[in-house]
């Protein structure tokens, strides 16, 4: 049988496509010989990211764009109409974590909540959870009511959203983050079996430790050295290491191939080096 992936001038929407991650995926999509629309608030970003792409002689354009902002995500679906076509890929990648959503401790010591200098349970910002819950749940909800849309009666079209292994199991510091992460998990199963009679396949990637820029001051110190942290992390991966980028591409391509994955729907795949399978012991 022949395996091949062949997803040539179909139209991909990348959302945080200015991210290391979503960057990655975009380059990947255009070499499969995609048309890619960059949408990130930072349309700089996403510039570079497009322009890497063109010279390397695929089709790209970068689009300014807030995901939490319907009328935003609308008026780009019509640029995105007019200069490459309709959607048949949508991979939302847009999200992200927030300091003020996160605790200063791990474990919650009594007397916490009274020091000044700590930012314990207690003292968690409502308004950057709200943010961390929208910009990761909203930030896929409304792509996917504008997007999704074009990919009614086509064949061969698909959703990818972006999990975490947050999503099985909360990281200490970030509840905010590990729910919503919980969420997009739990609404991709729930967009898996919604459009099920209409064609579209959702699954979602759910990748352990990368290092990106939104994490890489956590991981590491001014000097480059591994943190606390990031001793903890690679001593619960088996693999005892951080992923690559790249490590993320073969399940992307793998859930896009109708042809391998065509009965497939509904799914999170961790990439993880064996975080979710070890015990601790």
């Amino acid at each position: 049988m022949d395996y091949s992936l062949d997803i040539n001038d179909k139209v991909a929407v990348v959302t945080g496509a200015g991210g290391v991650l979503c960057g990655m995926f975009s380059k990947v999509l255009a070499e499969q010989g995609a048309k890619v629309a960059l949408l990130d608030l930072n349309q700089e970003a996403a510039q570079i990211v497009a322009d890497e792409i063109c010279a390397s002689g695929g089709i790209a354009k970068a689009y300014k764009a807030n995901v939490l902002e319907l009328e935003s995500l609308k008026q780009v679906h019509e640029q995105v109409l007019t200069d490459l076509g309709s959607c048949d890929i949508l991979l939302n990648g847009a999200g992200g974590n927030n300091k003020m959503a996160n605790t200063d401790k791990e474990y919650f010591e009594p007397g916490d909540e009274m020091d000044p200098e700590t930012v314990s349970f207690f003292d968690l910002d409502p308004q950057g959870v709200q943010f961390v819950f929208s910009l990761n749940f909203i930030g896929t909800l409304l792509p996917t009511q504008v997007f999704a849309k074009d990919m009614i009666g086509k064949k061969n079209v698909s959703i990818i959203n972006i999990s975490s292994m947050n999503a099985f199991t909360p990281l200490t510091k970030i509840p905010a983050y590990s729910g919503a992460k919980a969420a997009i998990s739990n609404f991709t199963q729930w967009l898996a079996v919604h459009f099920s009679r209409a064609g579209i396949r959702v699954n979602a990637l759910a990748p352990g430790f990368f290092v990106t820029n939104q994490n890489r001051d956590l991981l590491f110190d001014v000097d480059g050295n591994p943190t606390a942290r990031t001793k903890k992390i690679l001593a619960a991966t088996p693999m005892n290491r951080f992923g690559e980028p790249e490590e993320l591409n073969g399940t992307l391509l793998y859930l896009l191939n109708e042809k391998m994955s065509g009965f497939v729907t509904g799914v999170v795949i961790p990439i993880d080096g064996g975080f979710s399978a070890y015990s601790g012991v």
